[in-house]
């Protein structure tokens, strides 16, 4: 019976070098072309400046040595990459769980796992995505070819600079949920960058303005105490 991985592309992001091996294997008994990456960095560099993606899904292990697999997975969505996310990770508690559903994942597979369940979750999400239209979240839109954000009705377009567009990018991309300061600190500024909360509010005070005049008043970027940030 098919599982719906035929022929999709997925990328494996697993530092555990045996475990990334098995997995691949697996994958490929399945007839998925899999393409293996052990850290935070060599993903963002293989899925590209988005937003179109070669893959089909990918797999993401949170313990990464590099980064947390969490912002690595906001990263991705802050291009407007939208593959489906399924998180690998030995921290099964519920908090973690919704942390990494906040961050932009899919689905998420506690260790030690089934190989079996991982290849069935795979498959559900290559199909998943494969048959569902794409869903416009808001009616102000994101150009990340000219770096604006489209007005809706009775709204203005608002010219982004290119820091405005990759921390405001992944909070469309989550509309209603919040988004860690963390994540949006990563998604906005390359790796290794001081951003202190100040920095990321007085960005966040801008964009907010431009997405109100975008929308005239129907969208908004709200603050979530204690997390971050949150649109709507």
């Amino acid at each position: 019976m098919s599982i719906g991985t035929e022929g999709a592309a997925v990328l494996l992001v697993e530092d555990d070098a045996l475990l990334r091996r098995a997995i691949s294997r697996a994958l490929q008994e399945v007839h998925a072309e899999v393409t293996a990456v052990g850290t935070g960095l060599e993903a963002l560099e293989v899925v590209g400046p988005g937003p179109d993606c070669d893959f089909s899904a990918v797999i993401l292990d949170i313990g990464l040595p590099d980064a947390d697999g969490r912002d690595v997975c906001a990263a991705v969505r802050a291009r407007g990459i939208t593959t489906p996310v399924l998180f690998l990770t030995a921290r099964g508690q519920v908090d973690d769980r919704l942390s990494g559903f906040t961050a932009g994942g899919d689905d998420y597979l506690p260790k030690p796992f089934d190989t079996r369940e991982l290849l069935v979750r795979t498959g559900a999400l290559v199909r998943r995505a494969g048959s569902t239209p794409p869903r416009e979240v808001t009616a102000v839109r994101l150009d990340p070819v000219n770096l604006r954000l489209l007005a809706s009705p009775g709204g203005q377009d608002q010219s982004l600079t290119p820091t405005e567009y990759r921390v405001l990018a992944p909070l469309m991309n989550a509309p209603g949920q919040a988004l860690r300061r963390r994540a949006l600190a990563v998604a906005g500024w390359s790796a290794g960058a001081m951003v202190t909360d100040n920095v990321l509010d007085q960005y966040i005070s801008r964009i907010r303005r431009k997405v109100e005049a975008a929308s005239a008043g129907t969208s908004a970027i709200h603050t979530v105490h204690g997390v971050g940030y949150r649109f709507e």
